[in-house]
């Protein structure tokens, strides 16, 4: 992907989600009568600088490293030796307010990521999501095939909870394999019965590593078309002139409605000769393969020595393929419900990432950020919105977490205040100041190491 695409996306995201941040500070700061000194987009030197014509005479500043920000108050904790602050400004103080005033102001920062998210995804409801209807293909050997689920079932509701789309499936799953490994599914099957399932992922890892949840349950969108990808040197596939971006039409007169399915008719011929109907381009071409034999599990099966996936035929796309639409006010309730549902997940990861059952392998940092950035950019404006939205809660929660330094850390002082009647002591907030860079550090290094081993990889 060229940078010409990433940077900018990035910077754009970045910017987006720091000015909403700082401004929930800014903008609660000012209405609760204190006095704001700064309001700076990012760290270090000014590259632009703006004063207001207003008494208060604050300054708005661009600087050079995007990766933050912060709104500066009027606060005689931080009055340098020699300053003197005026004494009709003394009420204006931030450290004067009480305790409420002090709290809202740092609530409102990550608030406002959290309003952020509900309008973007307000808005991506109005304009419309495009999506697909929750078809599944499932293989062979793996929790859906184990409780029994069909390719071509229709997935309509989770625990009791209705399924519209391909991403209301995937994010249903997550949101209640979390509360109970043990889900109960309602299904439409292929010819039109109703039927339940129950899936149990209690004994499956689903979150060590960062394969695709839906994967490891063993579903995925059922697209009916099976494509080769690429072909290995001196197998079936060569001998027979199979190459990467054919389309298999059908296999011995059939035509496979998965990949599973085709896998199984090749296994199931081995030193037998099939033919394949192809789509090359824009032609249809016959071959005939002898798929070899080999060892698999102790049984002998047939190999085509192809690597082989997955793609959406039009038949499948004119029918799953959808627009998910809605008015402004249920497009708004529905943003209120998946910025709700997001930030739980977020909140819940984390805290199985203490326990271990999360790999610490998942923590992202601005690379990562801004690969993701750049390919949301490139896809369209939908997708770009549906990504500033999960970055802006990640946020959000994140700033929540009582660590000093962050906002939650200072709610969590307030907290301490609320109990004992008299703010923490300078001593305990500078120990705490040291132990949040540090936890802060740690974050920072281990997310720059995935992103580096991603890059690697």
């Amino acid at each position: 992907m060229s940078l010409l695409i990433i940077i900018p996306a990035f910077l754009v995201t970045i910017g987006i989600l720091v000015t909403v941040h700082e401004f929930g500070h800014y903008w609660v700061a000012r209405r609760l009568g204190v006095k704001v000194l700064r309001f700076s987009i990012g760290f270090g030197k000014p590259l632009w600088k703006r004063v207001s014509k207003d008494a208060d005479r604050v300054e708005y500043v661009v600087a050079a490293l995007p990766l933050g920000g912060y709104v500066k108050m009027l606060d005689e904790r931080e009055c340098e030796a020699g300053c003197e602050i005026p004494e009709h400004e003394l009420p204006r103080a931030f450290n004067r307010q009480v305790l409420w005033k002090r709290a809202a102001i740092v609530f409102a920062g990550p608030l406002a990521n959290f309003l952020l998210a509900i309008a973007v995804y307000a808005l991506t409801f109005v304009l419309g999501v495009d999506t697909f209807r929750p078809v599944v293909e499932v293989r062979a050997d793996t929790p859906a095939s184990i409780a029994g689920f069909q390719t071509g079932d229709t997935l309509t509701a989770i625990n009791g909870e209705p399924v519209a789309s391909w991403d209301d499936l995937h994010m249903l799953l997550v949101e209640d394999y979390l509360k109970s490994p043990r889900l109960e599914v309602s299904v439409t099957t292929r010819d039109g019965n109703n039927a339940q399932r129950v899936l149990d992922l209690g004994d499956k890892p689903m979150f060590k590593d960062e394969s695709d949840f839906l994967n490891k349950a063993g579903l995925s969108l059922w697209t009916r078309g099976t494509g080769i990808s690429g072909v290995l040197a001196g197998s079936a596939a060569e001998q027979a002139g199979l190459q990467a971006g054919d389309k298999v039409l059908s296999v011995a007169g059939t035509s496979p409605q998965s990949v599973h399915e085709f896998i199984q008719i090749i296994q199931k011929h081995a030193g037998q000769t099939l033919s394949l109907q192809i789509r090359r381009g824009d032609n249809d071409v016959s071959i005939n393969v002898t798929p070899q034999s080999k060892e698999l599990d102790g049984k002998t099966v047939g190999s085509l020595g192809a690597n082989v996936g997955a793609y959406m035929t039009d038949a499948a796309r004119a029918e799953l393929a959808f627009t998910q639409r809605y008015g402004v006010f249920e497009a708004l309730w529905r943003g209120v419900v998946k910025t709700k549902q997001m930030s739980v997940v977020t909140l819940k990861l984390m805290g199985r990432m203490l326990t271990g059952e999360v790999a610490l392998k998942n923590v992202s940092g601005p690379v990562t950020i801004a690969q993701f950035a750049g390919a949301s950019a490139s896809i369209g404006l939908g997708a770009f919105l549906g990504f500033l939205a999960i970055v802006s809660i990640s946020l959000g929660v994140l700033n929540l977490l009582p660590v000093p330094m962050l906002d939650g850390g200072h709610l969590m002082y307030y907290l301490i205040e609320l109990v004992k009647g008299s703010p923490v002591s300078a001593e305990v907030e500078a120990v705490g100041f040291r132990i949040g860079m540090a936890l802060i550090g740690c974050l920072m290094v281990l997310a720059l190491y995935n992103d580096f081993m991603r890059l690697m990889n």
